[in-house]
């Protein structure tokens, strides 16, 4: 069924359309930055025109500079790079809020960050919160996922709040030591999480005798994980012209050689059934040269054309000095060269004699004659 091209670029629009949490995720962050900039804006206006005043004159107008408009625009000039849209986006809807706190907010809520992103504009959460009432993370504000892990959408007014624990570490609180890892020390406040041996999938200790549980791949004995050779078991799955490799905890499966038709193994003893354009020679399956007339049939008998042989066939190639056009092999030589060459001595052969049977003909009769018939001479 052919999709109309209005509803193609619905999907497509929907498909790439960022999620709402990933979206909140982001304003949230762009207000940060946004507010990280103004403060360095701050101090770099106070570096440039707060040097210390050695008059009243000059403190009096420093002290109005401070908070004054002027100052206002130089530092919102360097708040959002150019290419940063984002940022100016953010910035022209929230021009009215950053006046209002720039004039008025300031001297009762210094904390720019806390008044702008998270009470005003509500983009963001204090740390150890997320979503959009603000929801404690797992493990509390003071360390979220216990600290062995990020909580979900922490700091904005999105995510999901789970935990992504740290390598080694698992559980709703990451408080567990994860699959393969073991418990080496914990205490009211710590948690150290170590290693198993490969095989393991969870154990008591680091040894290869602590296995509580196996990896796929490998079964318990005597808690010990054993390697399972799949390939002598139904368990490998490979297709007709491959063959299984055991691994450790896995397997491979790897093409025949060329000259198999399904094998049990690498290269060409090991065939099943030898393929076209292969015999079996004792447990081998070997090439056929089919230009040595190991075939019944003869090969390549066109006109100027040789046999030669290829791994599992042949191919019919020109004879030296030939070369094929329009299917068949013909003489390698351009196109007119001999009988151009023939013609040219034919020509001039004739156009000498002509010239000289005409213009020396005296000499014929002075010296020749007298020669052929000296009596008439005398």
């Amino acid at each position: 069924m052919k999709v109309p091209p209005a509803l193609l670029f619905f999907l497509l629009l929907f498909h790439w359309m960022p999620s709402s949490d990933s979206s909140q995720q982001d304003t949230c962050q762009t207000c940060r930055s946004l507010v990280d900039n103004f403060n360095k804006g701050l101090e770099r206006t106070q570096r440039e025109n707060f040097g210390g005043g050695n008059t009243a004159w000059e403190e009096e107008k420093l002290a109005k500079y401070a908070n004054s408009e002027t100052r206002l625009l130089e530092v919102l000039e360097s708040v959002c790079s150019t290419s940063d849209f984002a940022c100016h986006q953010l910035l022209e809807q929230s021009e009215d809020h950053v006046e209002h706190w720039w004039f008025h907010e300031q001297q009762q809520h210094p904390d720019f960050f806390q008044w702008m992103c998270m009470d005003t504009l509500k983009l963001c959460c204090p740390s150890g919160m997320y979503g959009p009432d603000c929801q404690t993370c797992p493990g509390g504000t003071e360390k979220p996922c216990s600290g062995y892990g990020q909580c979900d959408g922490e700091g904005t007014r999105g995510g999901t709040g789970l935990c992504m624990c740290q390598t080694g570490y698992g559980g709703p609180f990451c408080s567990e030591c994860g699959d393969g890892y073991y418990e080496a020390a914990r205490n009211d406040s710590h948690l150290v999480c170590a290693e198993c041996y490969q095989a393991c999938g969870s154990c008591s200790g680091p040894e290869d005798t602590s296995c509580l549980r196996c990896k796929r791949g490998w079964m318990l004995h005597n808690q010990r994980c054993i390697d399972i050779d799949e390939c002598g078991t139904d368990m490998a799955h490979c297709r007709n012209n491959q063959f299984c490799v055991n691994t450790e905890g896995s397997y491979e499966c790897r093409d025949c050689a060329k000259a198999c038709i399904g094998c049990m193994g690498a290269g060409p003893s090991r065939c099943k059934k030898c393929n076209k354009g292969y015999q079996r020679d004792g447990v081998k399956c070997l090439d056929v040269d089919e230009c040595a007339g190991e075939v019944e049939e003869p090969v390549c008998t066109a006109a100027n054309e040789v046999c030669e042989n290829t791994e599992g066939s042949y191919r019919c190639v020109c004879a030296e000095g030939h070369l094929r056009k329009e299917g068949i092999c013909v003489e390698d030589k351009p196109p007119g060269k001999s009988q151009q060459g023939h013609f040219s001595f034919t020509c001039l052969s004739i156009t000498s004699l002509y010239y000289f049977l005409q213009r020396r003909w005296q000499i014929y009769l002075i010296f020749l004659l007298p020669a052929v018939f000296p009596t008439t001479a005398l």
